[in-house]
């Protein structure tokens, strides 16, 4: 299995995050510059469409990206408070896309999140609800931003071991 991983804007893949991945198949994590490329769902379409991607993992920005780059791929997804709302700080576009999510869709949201308020995702995901995925949407009342180990690993695990 190859699990594409999607990181924030200002972070990177942390090596005990990867060790969790790692049990579940081989991972790809992209250096990715958001700020210069304003086309980041586009570019890594291209870059892993041949490829047999089968999961997408996001966090924050990576999170935005990989909501919309897990629609022109039809694969499963698990985000991790995605900056789906927000689109003026840091320009991203996002390209014409004419499927929904076909595939599991989990979407992790923090309540004490700070960056990414909990309604104003929830807000945007209601507004167009991803209705021909299995989605599942988990809101932990005492997560705020960043995802620690243990919530990481209790996400991984019920996203891998309960695919349907």
């Amino acid at each position: 299995m190859t699990i594409l991983y999607l990181h924030g804007l200002e972070s990177k893949l942390s090596p005990q995050k990867k060790l969790i991945l790692e049990q579940y198949g081989t991972i790809i994590a992209p250096d990715l510059d958001y700020r210069e490329n304003p086309n980041m769902v586009e570019t890594l379409y291209n870059e892993y469409k041949t490829q047999n991607i089968d999961i997408i993992i996001g966090s924050s920005m990576g999170g935005f990206t990989g909501f919309y780059l897990s629609k022109l791929m039809q694969t499963k997804t698990l985000l991790f408070n995605p900056a789906l709302p927000y689109r003026t700080s840091i320009l991203q576009n996002i390209p014409a896309i004419e499927k929904e999510h076909g595939q599991l869709l989990q979407i992790v949201i923090g309540n004490q999140d700070d960056i990414i308020k909990a309604s104003d995702n929830i807000a945007f995901i209601m507004k167009s609800p991803p209705l021909n995925a299995n989605f599942r949407l988990h809101l932990i009342s005492e997560l705020g931003h960043g995802i620690p180990l243990n919530i990481f690993k209790n996400e991984v695990n019920l996203f891998f071991n309960n695919p349907s």
